[in-house]
């Protein structure tokens, strides 16, 4: 069973705090509590009623928000409500029982065309995943249901999944403008019906939680670390974007050689050879000098 962990994140209205969390706690729905009888379908929602100090309680997929009364300020209490959301679900609370009634929030998904001709991005208006995901074929995919079901579709190659978006590489033999509406169809009704995108421990079983991935960044070189780093902050929310994912696999001091991994709409994109040599190779010996002489790619 996965460890709950939750993480205090501030909203622009400073009565509300999200508390986020690193799994998902209901398929893809959302559901708002005003007061302790209105969330009689909540025992979550109930317990954190008992707070004098909370208003309001809204559930959503992968974080509760909690609206105060003014009797107190969130930096003075919002990490002991942290703890008690925490050791709820660890204990295995329930978050929301079966016959509650979700607050409808319409699931739309849109279509954005990559830098890859073979590669298109699906876009949903909510969170699907807490970590990325790549699968090459319907073998590979057992961990993700909605994965699965796209490989259904004959002229599906591959399947990249990150926050809020699915990027999917098709095979020749069919044109986007055949298929775009028909995948974006299924995919929206997928999200809004709430089934499972990936099973719940698919982030552990394939290395990809938080605390599994900073216990790898640790055991690495310090060039290593500034690499992945100079990476995290300058590379990939540019290629997220574009549907794609650029991943560090490893450093060789001697060669001075950087490895990384292409997914997603990077992955075999005809202008990803561009963007390796001019932008992160470049960009990687002017911020480590004489440690880095070439980036090379490996596609996912």
């Amino acid at each position: 069973m996965n460890t709950f962990k939750v993480s205090v994140q501030e909203t622009s209205n400073n009565t509300i705090v999200k508390f986020e969390l690193n799994q998902f706690i209901t398929q893809h729905q959302s559901f708002e509590f005003n007061n302790i009888d209105d969330a009689k379908a909540s025992p979550l929602a109930q317990q954190l009623f008992y707070l004098p100090f909370v208003k309001k309680v809204y559930i959503s997929s992968n974080f509760i928000a909690v609206e105060r009364y003014n009797i107190v300020e969130w930096h003075d209490v919002q990490d002991e409500v942290a703890e008690q959301i925490e050791t709820y679900l660890n204990d295995g609370g329930i978050v929301v029982e079966e016959t509650a009634a979700p607050k409808k929030v319409p699931v739309t998904v849109y279509a954005e065309s990559t830098p890859n001709p073979a590669v298109m991005k699906f876009v949903a208006n909510k969170k699907i995943v807490t970590a990325l995901f790549e699968f090459t074929s319907i073998d590979d995919a057992k961990l993700s249901p909605l994965a699965t079901k796209l490989f259904h579709f004959p002229f599906v190659q591959r399947v990249f999944i990150d926050e809020n978006y699915v990027s999917i590489t098709k095979y020749d033999i069919a044109e986007w403008q055949d298929i775009t509406i028909e995948l974006r169809e299924f995919i929206r009704s997928y999200i809004e019906n709430g089934k499972e995108v990936v099973l719940p421990e698919a982030a552990e079983t394939l290395k990809k939680t938080t605390k599994q991935k900073d216990t790898h960044f640790d055991t690495l070189d310090d060039t290593s670390k500034e690499i992945i780093n100079i990476l995290e902050e300058y590379v990939k929310p540019a290629v997220a974007s574009d549907g794609g994912n650029i991943q560090f696999i490893s450093y060789d001091a001697d060669s001075k050689n950087v490895s990384v991994l292409l997914q997603g709409a990077c992955s075999g994109c005809p202008s990803s050879t561009y963007t390796l040599k001019s932008g992160i190779e470049n960009m990687l010996k002017e911020m480590l000098p004489g440690k880095v002489d070439m980036v090379e790619a490996v596609n996912g």
